[in-house]
């Protein structure tokens, strides 16, 4: 599993989770898509808007290794603002390689695209 040095473990403050320590010994937790409500708690767009904006920084428009980022905090953007950079593409694996939709950030998160 690739570690991704220098990309924030956490949102500051909080326990949103943004990278795994070590690899699931039971197996690679797989990447779905969730579904984002309009009634979401403030502190979840924040986590999501704190999430997009490290993936931007550390990856840009290049596609990116899942490695060691959480599968669950990926979920929340899969599928939108995070699509899969390969075909066929395997959810439930470390190497499995990502890209960012810009054109989808830009609706949800134009505050960190455009920074």
């Amino acid at each position: 599993m690739l570690k991704h040095r220098g990309f924030p473990g956490r949102l500051p403050g909080t326990d949103f989770q943004f990278t795994l320590r070590r690899a699931n010994p039971r197996g690679v937790t797989p990447i779905t898509r969730r579904e984002r409500f309009a009634d979401r708690k403030p502190a979840d767009r924040r986590a999501d808007a704190a999430f997009f904006r490290a993936l931007w920084e550390n990856f840009g428009d290049q596609p990116f290794e899942r490695g060691n980022l959480d599968a669950g905090r990926l979920s929340w953007l899969f599928g939108r603002e995070v699509l899969p950079a390969e075909d066929p593409f395997d959810p439930a694996s470390y190497e499995a390689l990502l890209v960012l939709d810009l054109t989808a950030a830009r609706v949800s998160f134009p505050d960190e695209v455009d920074r």
